[in-house]
């Protein structure tokens, strides 16, 4: 769905949008495992800027929720990960506030975000939105153990017979200094 501002100009445009999985690109981290479902509302918010000039921001409001798959951070087992997110975005467009002396940016300039061309198209808005409610690293559970780091067996699952007291070769330099200060 592509939120024109031509037809923002005329009504506001309700939105409810399904997504299987596969239609949006989430990366290779992530594999969609239920529908998107999305549903919101778009609003033109026109600003004076001055006495002449008004810019056209698009207003998104909106709730999106599915399932999401990917691999633990630590013993790289697949998990699944229910995501559910409400947004209120404001975009306006690029090169809008070019020109302006460098000011400090106020919190809410900081949410802002730009759109290109005509309009902005749901898919993007819904794929940055899943990005952003998912965490950078998830673990299987909190005490997971990993995998192991010289043979990589899956330290949740079986005890490896690798020697645990190997010494870190990064250390040697210091370990030397050490040992010169001691004499």
């Amino acid at each position: 769905m592509f939120f024109e501002i031509k037809d923002l100009e005329l009504h506001p445009i309700e939105f409810a949008e399904k997504f299987e999985p596969g239609a949006i690109d989430l990366g290779s981290d992530y594999r969609q495992i239920s529908p998107v479902e999305s549903s919101g509302r778009a609003d033109l918010v026109e600003e004076h800027h001055g006495k002449h000039k008004i810019i056209k921001d698009i207003r998104i409001r909106g709730r999106l929720t599915t399932s999401l798959e990917s691999n633990c951070a630590r013993c790289l087992e697949p998990l699944t990960q229910d995501v559910k997110r409400e947004f209120d975005l404001l975009y306006r467009p690029l090169g809008a506030d070019a020109g302006r002396d460098e000011i400090s940016v106020t919190d809410a300039e900081a949410e802002i975000s730009y759109y290109e061309g005509a309009g902005i198209l749901l898919d993007d808005v819904v794929r940055e939105q899943i990005l952003l409610a998912v965490p950078l690293k998830v673990t299987c559970r909190e005490d997971c153990k990993g995998l192991c780091p010289h043979c990589g067996k899956n330290l949740n699952q079986e005890q490896c017979s690798c020697a645990v007291t190997q010494e870190e070769p990064r250390w040697a330099a210091l370990k030397e200094i050490r040992g010169k200060l001691a004499h």
